[in-house]
Parts: C-alpha cells; sequence; structure tokens
C-alpha cells in the first residue's frame, strides 16, 4: 500500500511516520513542499505520488492567532482537506483526517457524541467543523477522527508547558473548569496503524464501508487542573520542580482572544463497536509517555 502522510513534522505526523511504516511505503511531505495556506499546492504531491491512502496530519492549531487570522485557519483546515478529498475520491483512495472537540460549545456537560450538533465558538473550531464538511460532501472513502487535547513530550504541548512552568515559579494555577480527555499523540498514531491493518488489502473498500465521522481520544477525562496534578505526579524529574502548590483557577481569570468550550470530553463508543479498538485512560497514557522518555 502506498501511503502519503501529510504534516510528517507535528506532533502527530512524528509519531504516524514510524506507525505507518509497516503497512506499505510511507512517502512524507510537509512545509515547505507544500503550504496549505494555499491550498492548491497540495495538488502536485497528491497526483504525483498517486497514493491508495492519504493520511492528513497538518492543522493550523493557533486557537487564538486564528482570530485574527481566519483566512489562513480556514484555508489549512477547511479547504485543504476538502481539495485532499477530492483528490482521494477521484483516485479511488481513502482519506484519514483529524478533527477536534472544539467543534463544540461545551454546554451539554456530559461526553458529546458524534450524532451531537456541533456549535463551535471560536475561528478554528468553525474551521475544523468546515474541513470535516467539505470531506463529507465529496462523499469518497474517509475516516475523519474528532480528538481532544492532544500531546507529545517532543513538542511544545500543555505536558511540556507544565513541566517547565513548574521549574520556574513556586505557585501554578491552572484552570478547573476546562474539562475534555486528553490524547497522548503516540497511541493515536498507533491506533491509526492498527485499525486500518486489516483493511489494508483493499483500503478504498474497506474505508467505504466504514466511511464516516468518529470520536477518538483518550479515554475518561479531565480538568486542565487535574492534568496539571497528575503531569507533576508523573514527572520523571521531580526533583527539578520548585512549585510548591498548584492552584484552582477558571478560565475567566485568563483573558484569552478565543473561547474554549469548557466541558468538550468526546464519548468515544461508536468508534470502539465498529474498529474493537479503544484508547487507554488518559492518566495510564500519560504515565506511558513519561515511561518512554525518562
Amino acid at each position: 500500500m502506498r501511503i502519503l502522510l501529510l504534516g510528517k513534522n507535528g506532533q502527530l505526523g512524528w509519531e504516524l511516520v514510524r506507525t505507518l511504516a509497516p503497512l506499505g511505503e510511507v512517502i512524507t511531505v510537509d512545509y515547505p513542499e507544500i503550504d496549505l495556506s494555499r491550498p492548491e499546492t497540495v495538488l502536485k504531491p497528491i497526483r504525483t505520488i498517486r497514493p491508495q491512502l492519504i493520511v492528513n496530519a497538518t492543522a493550523y492549531t493557533a486557537v487564538d492567532r486564528a482570530e485574527s487570522e481566519p483566512e489562513k485557519a480556514y484555508a489549512v483546515n477547511a479547504e485543504s482537506p476538502g481539495l485532499m478529498a477530492e483528490e482521494a475520491r477521484s483516485l479511488r483512495a481513502g482519506l484519514i483526517h483529524y478533527s477536534t472537540d472544539y467543534v463544540f460549545d461545551g454546554t451539554k456537560g456530559s461526553p458529546y457524541n458524534e450524532k451531537d450538533t456541533p456549535n463551535p465558538l471560536s475561528v478554528y473550531g468553525s474551521s475544523k467543523l468546515a474541513g470535516e464538511r467539505a470531506i463529507e460532501q465529496t462523499g469518497g472513502a474517509y475516516l475523519i477522527f474528532r480528538t481532544s487535547w492532544v500531546y507529545s513530550l517532543r513538542r511544545d504541548s500543555f505536558v511540556t508547558k507544565v513541566l517547565q512552568w513548574a521549574r520556574q515559579n513556586r505557585s501554578l494555577k491552572l484552570v478547573k473548569d476546562q474539562i475534555s480527555g486528553p490524547t497522548w499523540a503516540r497511541m493515536l498514531a498507533e491506533i491509526t496503524a492498527q485499525l486500518i491493518v486489516p483493511g489494508s488489502s483493499d483500503i478504498h473498500g474497506w474505508m467505504r464501508e466504514r466511511c464516516g465521522l468518529y470520536h477518538l481520544a483518550g479515554s475518561g477525562y479531565a480538568s486542565r487542573l487535574e492534568w496539571g496534578q497528575a503531569i507533576l505526579k508523573y514527572d520523571p524529574h521531580p526533583e527539578e520542580q520548585v512549585a510548591e502548590e498548584v492552584l484552582p483557577a477558571a478560565t475567566a481569570d485568563f483573558p484569552a482572544p478565543a473561547q474554549r468550550p469548557l466541558f468538550s470530553a468526546l464519548d468515544c463508543g461508536c468508534f470502539e463497536r465498529t474498529f474493537g479498538l479503544r484508547l487507554p485512560d488518559w492518566e495510564l497514557a500519560l504515565k506511558l509517555a513519561f515511561d518512554h522518555s525518562a
């Protein structure tokens, strides 16, 4: 199977390079070979490589900056995935794309399933929702995975920031009213590879049968405060911490250009029933992430 991976240098893309390798020939591209703020640049590599599977790990993820750069956010998160889906359909190729819990407004009060109506609060969330719909409208063989709070220890993430803050400040303030499911990028990449193994001999036909949008995130959920406390608990070098206390705060205490959903945990039951797989509990995954980095 010939796989084209877009976004090889991101926190998820870096992991996908390694997890997809056993499945066939993996050809990777990223900026500056493609510049998704100019969506047409994605056409050449797809038409040249003619993959059987496209995996899109690119995204404009600067949530606050997107408020002042909506055109760029929509180009990367909506227009480019739409073009990928059109090209995949013309090649009879499959497309895997990742979306976000930020398509919801966070007011439901319980985990969101795929039938819940999106209502994004930010340009970022709106652009990601537009990308989902652009892919769906092509009618091709696609899998869209909405995920949440993706982190890596290799790149800047909430986890690396908390570790840094704890080494620089005696007191940390973390919000207790933002709640979702932390998701380790490596496990997201591993489950992506695992789920397509059964269809590798006819990936287009296999994906056509399972085509759709699924929620896929770390099991369970936590507030950013609880997540931060777990990060400090499993820090492999606690002796470097100078933080003496972690205090609860409210989102309103940290004004930002973009509004965040407060409770955006995802119900991943549909994914589990369809593919027979699930991501482990978010706290176990965090501990494993630290174990692998030590």
